[in-house]
């Protein structure tokens, strides 16, 4: 009896690994080349066009693109941003919060707030949950570069405050982040 119960349990464990693997499984824009148009061709053109802008501003599924993020000093992005269902920091995230410690260490009478974000999909839980692993991983990167943990808040509003109202890749690429805010 206890052997069926362990065997059934870890089907299921199994069973949850394998749909996540397979929500998380990454997709790629498709990028299609623009061919002289003609008149009737005119939506066809400006679909690639979007397209086309789009992908510019997603690399695999995480947003590369500028007109989201504001600054938290000259030169030091407030903002850094994540994959589908993922907390783990990209090199252009670390790039980031690396110039943030060392502004941070400058102004060492400054305290921040990370605040964890995520896309609208997933139900309110997970996002809050997901926001909360999004913001602690740049806090633990931060502190590896030499700033108190006395000095970082951590807190996570999952969907609550999209960036982007979008329902589409770009606008949920553009919501799963974390932002550094100033504190005082």
């Amino acid at each position: 009896m206890r052997l069926n119960k362990i065997f059934k349990n870890a089907l299921l464990i199994i069973s949850a690994g394998i749909i996540l693997t397979a929500c998380a499984t990454k997709k790629e824009v498709a990028v299609e080349k623009e061919t002289p148009a003609a008149p009737k061709e005119e939506t066809k053109k400006e679909e690639v066009t979007k397209i086309e802008k789009i992908a510019g501003q997603i690399q695999g599924d995480v947003y590369v693109g500028t007109d989201s993020v504001k600054y938290l000093a000259d030169g030091v992005a407030d903002r850094v941003f994540f994959a589908t269902n993922e907390s783990i920091l990209t090199t252009a995230s670390r790039e980031t919060l690396r110039k943030q410690a060392a502004w941070l260490r400058e102004n060492s009478n400054i305290t921040v707030v990370l605040e964890g974000h995520a896309d609208e999909r997933g139900t309110r839980e997970y996002n809050l949950a997901l926001g909360e692993r999004r913001a602690n991983a740049a806090k633990d990167y931060l502190m590896t570069y030499g700033v108190s943990s006395d000095r970082i808040t951590v807190l996570s509003y999952g969907k609550e405050r999209p960036v982007d109202s979008g329902s589409n890749p770009l606008a949920w690429s553009k919501n799963r982040r974390s932002v550094t805010v100033k504190a005082n």
